[in-house]
């Protein structure tokens, strides 16, 4: 038990396949989410017409959670769920397909339809992508492989972002082409290697599936509030996505004015996201050792700390504008108190790491296998109210109240 190794995992057919999978299904989203405001830029738009777009994108990708979440969740309770994997990641190939069209012709209302239907397969994919992992893993490995998923998706997401970004930068006149291309090749190794993802039991085979939206959904958050721990763990990743939200829409506009970056350009930006996301990686992956392998919800409120006391150090680091704009990475390194932003961000994602893996570890092991997958959709409906409301609370105060960046994350370290 000693020498047990998380990592040991990664070669296991029972967890690998479904890591990886998982892993490219993150990274792709976000190539193509971010390969779009690269033809935005391409095709010489506006800062209007491209903020018009910043503004619809995250609607159209999230609607789909509010409306097909309970359904998805019955979904993979009645089916098994190698089987729904594989149609999950056949419909990405087909969507992605409509994408590459998209790119090609750089037609934006077919990437923007194409945007909503990556939504409906990312919304039938989430209740299975947690709720599988009870049925390959020891109730031992449970924090351990949560801690591998989201450390996954933390840096799938990262380097999502910084290859859709830099495709038009390298491709120049070819970043259609290639954009289009990355997005189904993409799709294509992630069905292949769903196909080798092992035979899973239905949870709930006879379940009789209800297709009206607003009932089922109602019914599935009721299931989720039956037990009461499980209930404020879904309560506690819900703000791990509200407060994860604030920040990450935060961090283009305080890279540029709080720390100085370039006007217009994202490298400053998207190191800082690194910082976020590398510790958001390690601070999962070291929840199975301070946990001693077992479900530790005692991490959750150290990591609620860490999340506050990191992020009022970051406000009192740099409550104003930057002393000096105009920077790359290697000039903000340069300026007095680089060491202690880098060591705020770095900080703060590792206690969200602590914060959300036992949540998710508690919920995999407090609910009736039958009720994995409804609990888990559920959860998602839940997460993308949370999601919105953190983008209707950044509009509300920065455009009507007048906060700036720095107020705005004082004001989510003392909530």
């Amino acid at each position: 038990m000693s020498g047990h190794n998380q990592f040991a995992l990664l070669r296991q057919r029972r967890f690998a396949p479904y890591f990886i999978v998982q892993a490219l299904g993150a990274f792709n989203d976000n190539v193509y989410r971010q390969a779009i405001i690269g033809l935005l830029f391409f095709l010489g738009l506006d800062a209007d017409q491209r903020g018009l777009y910043a503004t619809l994108a995250p609607a159209i990708f999230i609607a789909p959670y509010f409306l097909f979440s309970a359904l998805a969740g019955q979904v993979a309770e009645k089916l098994e769920k190698h089987r729904l994997i594989v149609i999950t990641t056949m419909m990405e190939i087909g969507i992605m397909s409509l994408a590459a069209v998209g790119f090609v012709s750089e037609n934006l209302p077919v990437l923007l339809v194409a945007l909503f239907a990556t939504g409906v397969q990312s919304t039938l994919f989430g209740p299975v992508k947690y709720s599988v992992l009870p049925s390959i893993l020891k109730p031992e490995e449970l924090t351990g492989g949560n801690g591998l998923v989201e450390m996954g998706t933390s840096i799938s997401i990262l380097c999502g972002m910084i290859t859709g970004g830099l495709i038009f930068h390298l491709a120049g006149e070819h970043g259609p082409v290639v954009a289009a291309s990355a997005i189904i090749v993409l799709a294509v190794a992630g069905n292949l290697v769903a196909r080798l993802i092992p035979r899973m039991d239905a949870g709930e085979p006879g379940l009789q599936i209800g297709w009206n939206p607003i009932p089922e959904s109602i019914k599935a958050l009721r299931l989720a509030k039956q037990q009461l721990a499980v209930r404020n763990a879904i309560l506690g990743v819900s703000w791990f996505w509200f407060f994860g939200t604030i920040i990450t829409s935060l961090l283009p506009v305080w890279a540029e004015r709080n720390l100085g970056g370039v006007a217009d350009s994202s490298l400053l930006y998207i190191a800082a996201l690194a910082l976020f996301s590398i510790g958001t990686g390690t601070g999962s992956l070291m929840c199975e050792k301070l946990s001693g392998r077992i479900v530790e919800i005692g991490l959750v409120p150290l990591g609620a700390f860490g999340m506050s006391a990191f992020l009022l150090d970051l406000y009192f680091a740099r409550p104003g504008a930057a002393p000096v704009g105009g920077l790359d990475v290697a000039g903000f390194l340069a300026q007095p108190g680089s060491t202690r932003i880098i060591i705020d961000l770095l900080g703060i994602g590792f206690a969200t790491g602590l914060f959300v893996v036992p949540l998710f570890a508690l919920i995999q092991s407090r609910t009736p296998n039958n009720q994995m997958a409804r609990v888990f959709a559920a959860l998602n409906i839940q997460n993308s109210g949370f999601i919105v409301a953190a983008a209707g609370v950044g509009l509300l105060t920065q455009q009507l109240l007048g906060w700036s960046a720095p107020q705005l994350l004082l004001a989510l370290a003392i909530a």
